[in-house]
């Protein structure tokens, strides 16, 4: 399948917004929250069960991202982006019978195994072509595009917290709302397919560079370099650090005030779902934006360092302010979605544009792995404190003290990322022929 060329004229402002649909849709995943509690009522399920649908999405982004990467390469955008839809939504589908039913393992299949491939394959789907289309601007394109991921829960946790309240809490209206979910982003998904194109020359900008200026290392070289397994742990660290508590924001932030004057209700803890949703979609363009001017290792100083004070002050602060709780959280998801949006061009960086969507795909395993690990880190300490007889934020302070040394770990690990040896280097990407042919093809049609 080859992938559309844009037509002569054609705007790369069109792009990004093709790229929105998909992420704002797939970025839902950042409001599972909202499920948890009901999900638990009515099927009796632990904190650490009902995280379960979550973490497997997950792990399926990042396998699906890993091993379909070079598919996306070589199919592009539009194929990736329908193979995205008919996955997500279907996910959702199939969750909805298991809610239906009262089957939990169909809930984990559907929205874990079948819509965490969606996750993957959408979440790489336009970040080579948004490279390709702003060699000029690379922080900032994907950064735009990945804004749409981290700001998803933002429609997501408000609409499933109303539908929620209107259906009821049972598994039943669970159910029906998981069905209202999988059709509508079905919809909203198919403006970004037909939308998205590539482009039809190596330079799509006027006074821009090309797209495959400077050193180009392909993705099976990229996985042998220190720096791809450096910034494999930099991402890593970073993402399990947040992810945790934002897999938990709603219940975790009731618990942690449970024992104060200030208690949260179940609709102000959406509200919270929703500003951390905020932060995360900010972060991705604010931040990777500022990293085409300071530089991608300076901005991991920051989000990795200052990400760390923040914890650091949430443990030390406890319950006795809400507001200064509220705000450490809301920088620390501000740097856990300016960290992702930054990678693609951090790599792009460090490996040139051929490939980079292989290999931006092959570094999501990093978040398949934090998918595990922050959630279980934070759920199963919980679970065991509160079983212990503990509460408020005693409930936490050790995972956070966790996320600390982790954070601590990535920084180090960016520290040590250094150019690429000359050696990994591919003299003639086969990218610029194929671009080229495919522009002649348009041409001559």
């Amino acid at each position: 399948m080859s992938p559309p060329v844009a037509p002569a004229g054609w705007s790369r402002w069109l792009v990004p917004p093709a790229a929105l649909s998909v992420h704002l849709s797939i970025g839902q995943a950042y409001a599972w929250s909202v499920f948890k509690p009901p999900l638990e009522s009515a099927l009796g399920l632990s904190g650490t069960q009902s995280a379960l649908p979550f973490q497997l999405a997950i792990v399926m982004l990042g396998l699906s991202a890993a091993f379909g990467g070079t598919l996306v390469e070589r199919n592009g955008p539009r194929w990736a982006m329908t193979v995205a839809l008919v996955c997500f939504s279907s996910g959702f589908l199939i969750s909805a019978l298991g809610a239906a039913t009262e089957q939990y393992w169909l809930i984990v299949l559907g929205y874990g195994f079948v819509g965490g491939i969606g996750l993957g394959i959408g979440y790489i789907s336009p970040v080579s072509t948004l490279i390709k289309w702003f060699p000029d601007r690379p922080g900032m394109a994907t950064g735009i595009a990945i804004m749409g991921f981290g700001g998803g829960a933002l429609i997501a946790s408000p609409w499933s917290a109303q539908m929620l309240e209107s259906f009821g809490s049972d598994s039943s209206g669970i159910a029906l709302a998981f069905l209202v979910h999988g059709l509508s982003y079905a919809v909203f998904m198919t403006l970004g397919v037909l939308l998205v194109r590539v482009p039809r020359t190596e330079k799509p900008v006027e006074g821009a560079p090309s797209v495959l200026s400077g050193p180009q290392v392909s993705a099976r070289s990229a996985v042998r370099t220190p720096q791809f397994w450096c910034l494999w742990v930099v991402l890593c660290m970073n993402v399990t650090a947040g992810i945790g508590i934002l897999e938990k924001a709603a219940p975790m932030i009731t618990d942690f005030f449970a024992d104060s004057s200030t208690t949260v209700s179940a609709t102000a803890a959406a509200g919270f779902v929703a500003l951390l949703s905020a932060a995360n979609m900010a972060g991705r363009i604010g931040w990777s934006s500022t990293s085409d001017l300071i530089g991608r290792k300076n901005i991991y100083r920051v989000y990795l360092g200052t990400g760390a004070l923040m914890y650091l002050v949430i443990a030390l602060a406890g319950d006795s302010s809400k507001p200064l709780f509220i705000l450490c959280a809301l920088v620390i998801l501000s740097f856990y979605g300016g960290g992702f949006a930054t990678i693609p061009a951090y790599l792009k960086d460090l490996f040139g544009t051929y490939q980079v969507g292989a290999i931006h795909g092959r570094l999501l395993t990093a978040w398949s792995t934090a998918g595990v690990l922050g959630p279980l880190i934070v759920n199963w300490i919980a679970d065991r404190q509160e079983e212990a007889g503990k509460s408020g934020p005693a409930l936490y302070t050790l995972s956070l003290f966790i996320m600390i040394g982790l954070l601590v770990i990535g920084f180090v690990a960016n520290e040590l990322v250094r150019p690429v040896d000359p050696r990994h280097h591919i003299p003639a990407p086969k990218e610029a022929t194929d671009v080229a042919t495919a522009g002649q093809q348009s041409e001559s049609a």
